[in-house]
């Protein structure tokens, strides 16, 4: 029984492997009339995608009040009309963008008559495992399509009902397009299937987990496959003693609350000792009116323990400074210098988002050269470091690897290169030796495309 469920799952995988071969040669015109087929099939059958997202909130929600699935995971799973509208925008976003694929990076001429080119070419097949968020799959569907990788989508249980209604509308729409592989988007659907999607090396080039720290933890424990994306999203916002306060009030409030169950929204807040007598209870009163709890260092309470208004204050304790949250809670600490900040955020931070509110200007550099993060953000909220809000069309998902693709990543996370060299029947003899000839390694502007046309 076990071995025929593994033979169903590759088979699968090996369908969209076989796929990305001929997907990675499609023509621009073709895979964005796919894209806008895509982005139809979700405007016209919006009552179907609302209607299997109830049904998985319902369970849902069962499910948190007995404690066995958070509040954060049942708020990323709500799909509204508004979130459907992004869903469609970011796959018209997408078709705007410039196709990655085929791209002359460089060209060298090596010798008269022997040039090299480093061309843009598609990673193959990605891997995406995510939890609950259904809108992952026209995100990621949308730019995989466009950069010419075929994927594989392995969604949590939680979100069963939204994710097959979206990837069958999806696929439909896709196939509706001629020119595009069939097979070339599968989705896994069983618990069981998580461990044999990771140990399929031999044909998936790249995962793409999606949900919680322990989540993300485990799949780049178990698998031999490369792994983008973060664990944490342990994002800080500075508040300097040179600040413009009414925009510290601003960003800190948004980065904490305009969403508080996302990779990039603050967890603790440094604010200099300087300025927090005047900054910090005007600042806990507007969070404690949003609901947020406050886990105070022993300065922070001390200014805030006598304030009646403020009631969801505790102490923090050394776990809070490197606890990523997802809710209604902040950690707070008093710092006595921009250095001492930058040395917190670096020592207990996940190197993804992180801000400083400052009208210093040598501070900005200073941070913004310091912070060893992904995204760093000068009097602004932490909250935009999302793929849309950089103008990626999508995201795939925020890496903190020190890889190829780092921050919010579009579609440039998908694309490696290849290299392409033109000769005339050259052989290497004849650079080696006391009468070997000389490379030349003159720089070029050409393009590939436009040379392979001319032959």
């Amino acid at each position: 029984m076990v071995r025929s469920m593994v033979t169903e799952i590759e088979a699968k995988v090996i369908e969209a492997k076989k796929a990305a071969i001929t997907l990675a040669s499609v023509s621009t015109d073709i895979k964005d009339r796919a894209l806008e087929e895509m982005a139809n099939a979700l405007d016209i059958n919006r009552q179907a995608i609302l209607s299997a997202n109830m049904r998985d909130l319902e369970v849902a929600e069962k499910l948190q009040r007995k404690g066995e699935l958070s509040q954060a995971m049942v708020d990323r799973l709500k799909i509204s009309d508004n979130k459907i509208d992004g869903m469609i925008a970011g796959i018209r976003d997408v078709i705007k963008l410039e196709d990655p694929a085929g791209r002359t990076l460089s060209a060298l001429e090596l010798d008269n008559g022997l040039e090299l080119y480093q061309v843009s070419c598609p990673i193959g097949l990605i891997g995406v495992i995510f939890e609950s968020r259904p809108d992952v799959v026209p995100q990621i569907m949308s730019l995989c399509l466009k950069s010419g990788n075929s994927t594989i989508f392995k969604g949590g249980s939680e979100a069963l009902n939204s994710n097959r209604t979206i990837f069958d509308l999806l696929v439909e729409a896709i196939e509706r397009s001629e020119g595009v592989a069939k097979g070339a988007f599968q989705l896994m659907e069983t618990r069981e299937e998580v461990m044999d999607v990771l140990a399929l090396d031999a044909y998936i080039d790249l995962l793409i987990p999606r949900g919680s720290n322990a989540f993300v933890k485990f799949i780049k424990e178990n698998t031999k496959i490369p792994v983008l994306g973060h664990a944490d999203g342990v994002c800080h916002v500075y508040v300097d003693d040179e600040a413009d306060l009414a925009k510290a009030y601003t960003i800190c409030f948004d980065a904490k609350v305009q969403y508080a169950a996302v990779c990039n929204a603050m967890e603790t807040l440094l604010i200099h000792e300087k300025v927090a007598e005047r900054f910090l209870p005007k600042m806990a009163q507007m969070l404690e009116s949003a609901g947020v709890e406050l886990r105070c260092d022993k300065g922070s309470f001390a200014i805030l323990e006598h304030i009646d208004f403020i009631e969801n204050l505790v102490h923090a304790v050394e776990e809070d400074w490197s606890t990523e949250y997802n809710d209604l809670i902040l950690s707070i600490k008093l710092v006595s210098s921009i250095e001492e900040a930058i040395e917190h955020i670096n020592t207990y931070g996940s190197h993804h988002t992180d801000g400083i509110v400052t009208e210093n200007q040598k501070k900005k550099k200073k941070f913004s050269d310091l912070i060893d993060s992904s995204s760093v953000m000068i009097n602004a909220s932490t909250r935009f470091a999302d793929g849309f809000r950089y103008g990626k069309g999508a995201e795939v998902g925020i890496s903190t690897n020190k890889i190829h693709a780092r921050g919010p990543v579009g579609m440039e996370g998908l694309m490696i290169y290849k290299y392409v060299l033109l000769g005339n029947g050259e052989k290497v003899a004849d650079y080696v030796g006391p009468s070997a000839r000389n490379f030349t390694h003159r720089k070029l502007d050409k393009l590939l495309s436009d040379v392979m046309m001319e032959k």
